[in-house]
């Protein structure tokens, strides 16, 4: 098979296309189940949701619960710090070039195995880690340690557009994505205790075993979520690998449903193709989605050039200790888990509000149609202020360190800047789910690719602009770049529409001349 773009699912749902012929005869219990956008119940989808969050939570705490670690790391090994440096960098880079594997292998073969596969490699390399003794050991078991975890950043966005519509997605991307936010914050203070109290290879033992455990739970009872594996969750998955105790209670309700019978419908014959990384890259050349990406990126590195360097600044104005530095990453990490919390509700009331407003029914059940309504819109509209009220935050910090102000006044704005540019950033990421819900891993890969190089190309410019331009300007510099260039997202918002019907078109004539 060639390559392609990932394929944009601007179809109508179910209920909403074809003809219906059924001579006024009510729908059978089945029908009505396969009408569904998904089967799972409330219960089960806080389940999914909860179990995505936690496997979501395992990149982050890794980064981060390393970073205490790296001056009695590079005392055992004998490496100087610029040497451990360079295993962060490493460790940021394979960050975002892991999920357009993962992303890809999901939507090709489904959720689980991708998850299942990443695990494995995440366990394998905190093994590795915590029984090393080498630097060249340290700087490619990292590289394999991120490799495994980074992945759930595309998982994560897959799984939620598996259940959700787009008219519920957002409280349930906030609720995934919370676990991603709190790692900032949890993983420095549980480094500088493990690693001051059992030493630094307690770190990765303690890795091991959480990561063991989430791998043990989500193989027995998380659920296959990906729709071109079992559509609305109503068809029985049959690889091995891809079912689950939760499939088997959903098979069971499809059964009764259908008065007693196996369902009838089986899973769609599909050709496996080794999972293409580069498929993401075609996403970023689609024109609505490469502004999204771009800004995306810029917000996320500006976010990154503060909590990359916060510690230095901490210990260079207020000459605390490794722990104290944990533990003012608490602000930073609480304001991104409530603004993740707190937005997906906020989208989920503006997607309710444009729709009233364009005379657009929504559908919470059976999903909506978006070829006639401005999705766009609805997601960027309430973008704005969080830009404005971040970028101010963000240059109020670097004055703040630049006068040394109380400490207490650099923690508050890192709770702001949390609150405002997360909030920013998810509701970007949540638009190129809506964008294309047929390959949501690879949209969500594409997203993770370029914020990663640009936060890494952030996180090493920011020290050098430091020292030429004084803390002040330099974030002022930061802060007035997410604003100047905030008007790319008009484009998005007023071509937008007119873009995606074109790559709609463009798809299906392209699906057409396949058949």
């Amino acid at each position: 098979m060639s390559m392609g773009a990932p394929k944009e699912e601007m179809a109508p749902p179910p209920d909403k296309c074809g003809s219906s012929d059924d001579g006024g005869q009510a729908e059978s219990p089945a029908a009505d189940l396969d009408a569904l956008y998904s089967i799972y119940t409330p219960r089960q989808k806080h389940f999914i949701v909860f179990m995505s969050g936690l496997g979501g939570f395992f990149s982050p705490l890794s980064a981060n619960t390393y970073l205490p670690s790296i001056p009695s790391l590079a005392s055992s090994l004998d490496v100087s710090p610029s040497l451990m440096n360079l295993t962060v960098t490493a460790f940021l880079i394979f960050q975002g070039l892991a999920p357009s594997f993962y992303g890809d292998l999901a939507d090709i073969a489904g959720r689980r195995p991708a998850y299942l596969i990443s695990f494995i490699i995440y366990i394998a390399a905190n093994i590795g880690l915590a029984t090393q003794s080498s630097y060249p050991a340290l700087f490619i078991l990292r590289c394999l340690q991120s490799s495994g975890s980074g992945g759930t950043y595309a998982l994560n966005s897959g799984v939620i557009a598996d259940i959700s519509t787009t008219a519920e997605r957002g409280k349930y991307m906030g609720a995934a994505q919370s676990g991603i936010m709190l790692g900032p914050a949890v993983g420095p203070i549980l480094g500088g205790v493990l690693a001051q109290y059992l030493g630094w290879r307690s770190i990765f033992w303690f890795l091991t075993i959480c990561g063991g455990v989430y791998l043990v739970v989500f193989a027995i009872a998380v659920p296959e979520t990906a729709r071109k594996v079992v559509g609305n969750g109503s068809i029985p998955p049959t690889a091995w690998w891809s079912r689950s105790l939760l499939n088997e209670f959903a098979r069971r309700k499809a059964a009764r449903a259908a008065g007693g019978a196996a369902p009838s419908k089986q899973p769609p014959r599909r050709s496996f193709r080794f999972p293409n990384p580069l498929k993401a890259l075609l996403i970023i050349g689609e024109k609505d989605c490469a502004v999204i990406l771009l800004y995306n990126a810029i917000i996320y590195a500006s976010w990154y050039t503060v909590t990359a360097n916060l510690s230095n600044l901490l210990s260079e104005l207020y000459h605390i200790n490794t722990l104290q530095i944990g533990l003012c990453y608490i602000p930073f990490g609480v304001g991104a888990a409530l603004s993740i919390v707190a937005n997906g509700h906020i989208q989920d009331w503006n997607y309710a509000r444009v729709a009233r407003a364009n005379g657009f029914q929504v559908d919470k059940k059976r999903g909506d149609d978006l070829r006639k309504f401005p999705i766009e819109k609805a997601r960027i509209n309430i973008v704005w202020p969080l830009i404005y009220v971040g970028a101010a935050a963000t240059i109020g910090f670097g004055w703040a360190a630049d006068k040394q102000a109380h400490m207490a006044v650099m923690l508050v704005l890192t709770f702001v800047m949390a609150l405002f540019l997360t909030a920013c950033y998810n509701s970007m990421n949540l638009l190129l789910v809506d964008l294309y819900p047929n390959s949501p891993s690879t949209a969500s890969a594409a997203n993770n690719l370029t914020r990663c190089l640009m936060a890494a190309g952030g996180s090493a410019v920011i020290e050098p602009m430091i020292r030429a331009m004084g803390t002040g300007w330099a974030y002022t510099l930061v802060g007035l770049v997410m604003i100047v260039l905030s008007p790319m997202l008009f484009a998005v918002t007023r071509y937008g529409p007119k873009w995606r019907e074109e790559r709609r078109v463009r798809f299906a004539e392209k699906e057409a001349g396949r058949v």
